[in-house]
């Protein structure tokens, strides 16, 4: 059931993050998020009202740690791809978001079958392969510089963003599944202080707000359909990850690169490099191996 579960969580990522980008090459990704956060929000608070339960405060404490963490990662992963090649950037994140979990599960006795490990780090070596898009020299923007320079840097904060991403999965799965779907209420909370904090800093006085706003009936449909999409991964991965071992459904639910690079294939024609060929074929192969395992 876990690997279902995190796959269609995967799935529902992947086409989230492709509508949301579509979205941002708009507008703006900030813009952007003002849409989906809200819309995501509402939605998970109807399915828990659905649900049932009662909400906890340790369970609510944990998801709103988690929705924090998960939207300073998004709003730094765009400015890591700000400052440094997506070649660079990409894998790094979803790598770091990925063995992260693997770590802390790892350090609280899950172990896995040999089979499903060896299908675990074929999927890790599938991220970064199909992660891998060709640089941008003249698209980003320029190396800052002084003191700045190091932590301000495309990598790194690929790095922080990955990291950002990772815990956002541990938080989750501390949450605990006894109070409905409570904790991912917490968490889509989580996830607006940070766009609502964002878009403070982005209206100060002096500070560059460009950028068109989101607006037309189709623009707007894709961004409420990207938030829907969000929503519903957070769900599937929460139900996978109270199901099943964190390492498993987090590796899993990492995947998700995959089908937005599908989707940007099919729908833009953009041509597949040789590289993230290899990625989907290896991809296929890990997930095999977990299934059968």
């Amino acid at each position: 059931m876990v690997t279902v579960l995190a796959l269609a969580a995967a799935l529902s990522y992947g086409v989230a993050d492709f509508l949301g980008g579509a979205v941002a090459r708009r507008s703006t990704a900030l813009k952007a998020l003002t849409w989906c956060v809200p819309t995501g929000l509402v939605l998970v608070l109807a399915a828990a009202l659905l649900i049932g339960g009662t909400p906890g405060a340790a369970g609510s404490a944990w998801g709103f740690a988690a929705g924090v963490t998960g939207g300073t990662g998004l709003i730094t992963f765009y400015r890591a791809l700000a400052r440094g090649p997506m070649s660079v950037v990409a894998p790094v994140s979803a790598l770091a978001a990925a063995i992260l979990p693997i770590a802390v599960g790892t350090m609280r006795g899950e172990r896995l079958d040999a089979l499903v490990m060896v299908g675990v780090l074929l999927c890790l070596v599938a991220i970064g392969l199909v992660s891998m898009e060709e640089g941008a020299p003249d698209g980003t923007a320029p190396a800052p510089t002084g003191r700045r320079r190091l932590l301000d840097s495309g990598p790194v904060m690929a790095g922080v963003s990955g990291a950002c991403f990772g815990v956002f999965f541990i938080l989750l799965k501390e949450a605990g599944d006894g109070n409905g779907l409570w904790p991912l209420v917490a968490a889509r909370a989580g996830n607006l202080a940070v766009v609502l904090v964002a878009l403070a800093l982005v209206a100060r006085p002096g500070t560059d707000q460009g950028g068109p706003r989101v607006k037309g009936r189709a623009l707007i449909a894709l961004a409420l359909l990207s938030g829907t999409l969000d929503a519903g991964a957070n769900v599937l991965y929460f139900l996978a990850v109270h199901s099943g071992m964190l390492s498993l459904a987090a590796v899993l639910t990492s995947l998700y690169p995959a089908i937005t690079v599908l989707l940007a294939r099919l729908t833009y024609g953009e041509r597949l490099r040789v590289v993230q060929q290899v990625g989907m074929a290896v991809a296929v192969a890990g997930v095999a191996l977990v299934t059968a395992g």
